[in-house]
């Protein structure tokens, strides 16, 4: 696959909103080969990030009876913490455009994956309820910060290959929250039976992630000591604007310039494109309502579903078994699903069908929980991947990289924040009405809302029109 991707490096390789001041360079005698290398690392950068962005979630799924057993919390204190990821997402998310303008988005993503490593690695020995949940909020807020600018990058460094980098980058998400589901019950028994062991080894997963992305923040660093120290000035004659001394205005302004122009106006003096009044976009919320609902069932899934198989008699291990089926569909479904898409002038048949897959999943687990499990955890695990196809359609529903980070931010940020009730919520009708017919009675029927939005958010239109009307 990185070979793939390398052999079309001519045909993807885009502006410096994104790349490394080494990409940046490459116009300059002297500077180092950008394109196989930094392709290569691009792809393997964005592979292991993806495995990283849920373990932190679907590993304490997996063991959320042992851990609220050793912290002593109750199912309205589990709620709460099923809520804390998109919490997270909605409140460090919105950060991400604007931190990758000041540091560079792979500066952004190498830290967060430096977040991630940190906050997994202490949060199972912080010591009571409150510093588990202010680790993992750690650990969140470099999977928050990664969420939002992969969209981005990949429509920067591969304008051409959206659906199929979305693909990739989608299966690699996929592949590690199903691996965490899957292992983190059987190593905890091989370590012992210690939750925090268990829960604390995806910090290694982390760290290995941290590793593509350092090429990229030198070049940033280095990128920045010449703006201060003037010798950037070559490329601002380049685009024809006055010097600046703020740092970092050079790769702002040559975004600007090299970016296609939204159809508003814009002063072509200083190369810059319109600002876009994204809460104006109608395409814009209706994404952003489908990525909350679908970000809600995804959420309720991945801390509840193996707490109601085990509810029902299923053994733990088979529980995780289960959910790591769920998350496993979209391994498969994840790259076919996006390039898919991209072939279709309408998302909203894709949006239907994954809907009625996940209505059938929640009747099966109402009825008979225990009786048709791997079929329940199937259907669902298909209905999952409404995550895909929204971050596929993020990146169509934009001309520009400038356009899909800020879309991506709105989108997310908004759809995380509507997501955050769901899980308390099923954590509070689980206790007071100890059983689960309710928490799949709402789950069934948010399903119905996320069918609508997503066949609006699916029309074939750009947020850049309805912006600037």
């Amino acid at each position: 696959m990185m070979g793939l991707m390398a052999s079309e490096e001519t045909r993807t390789m885009t502006p410096p909103t994104v790349r490394s001041s080494a990409a940046h360079d490459a116009r300059k005698p002297g500077g180092p080969s950008t394109r196989a290398w930094t392709t290569r690392l691009l792809v393997l950068g964005i592979v292991l990030s993806a495995l990283n962005l849920r373990p932190a979630i679907t590993s304490l799924g997996a063991l959320l009876e042992e851990v609220r057993d050793g912290l002593g919390m109750s199912g309205s204190v589990a709620g709460l913490l099923t809520s804390v990821p998109p919490l997270c997402f909605a409140v460090f998310g919105v950060m991400a455009p604007r931190l990758a303008r000041r540091f560079g988005a792979g500066a952004v993503v190498c830290a967060g994956m430096a977040a991630i490593a940190t906050g997994l690695a202490i949060r199972p020995y912080a010591g009571g309820t409150a510093g588990f949940l202010a680790a993992s909020a750690l650990a969140l807020m470099g999977i928050a910060v990664s969420n939002v600018l992969m969209p981005a990058i990949v429509k920067q460094w591969f304008p051409d290959r959206v659906g199929s980098m979305t693909g990739v980058y989608s299966m690699g998400l996929a592949l590690g929250t199903s691996l965490a589901a899957a292992v983190t019950v059987p190593v905890s028994e091989a370590l012992g039976g210690s939750w925090q062991s268990g829960l604390a080894l995806w910090s290694g997963l982390a760290v290995a992630a941290i590793l593509p992305w350092l090429p990229f923040v030198r070049g940033r660093a280095a990128a920045s000591a010449s703006a201060r120290t003037g010798a950037g000035r070559e490329d601002r004659s380049e685009t024809g604007l006055e010097d600046r001394t703020e740092a970092g205005t050079e790769d702002r302004s040559e975004a600007r310039r090299e970016a296609t122009p939204a159809p508003a106006p814009a002063d072509p003096a200083r190369g810059e494109a319109p600002p876009m009044r994204i809460t104006r976009s109608r395409t814009a919320w209706a994404l952003a309502v489908f990525f909350g609902l679908q970000a809600t069932a995804a959420y309720i899934t991945m801390g509840w579903m193996a707490q109601i198989f085990r509810d029902a008699g299923v053994p733990a291990g088979t529980a995780g078994l289960l959910l790591a089926l769920t998350m496993a569909m979209g391994v498969p479904l994840a790259f076919v699903i996006p390039r898919l898409a991209t072939r279709l002038p309408h998302q909203g048949p894709i949006v239907l069908v994954l809907g009625i897959c996940g209505l059938i999943g929640y009747a099966g687990l109402y009825l008979a929980p225990a009786g048709g499990a791997w079929a329940w955890a199937l259907l669902l695990g298909v209905a999952n991947c409404a995550f895909p196809l929204a971050l596929t359609m993020v990146g169509m529903r934009a001309r520009t990289g400038p356009g899909v980070a800020q879309l991506s931010a709105f989108a997310q940020s908004t759809g995380y924040l509507i997501s955050i009730p769901g899980p308390l919520l099923v954590g509070v009708l689980y206790q007071h009405s100890g059983g689960w017919g309710l928490p799949i009675t709402l789950m069934s029927a948010l399903m119905v809302p996320q069918m609508v939005v997503g066949w609006l958010a699916g029309r074939n239109r750009t947020v850049e029109d309805e912006a600037g009307r």
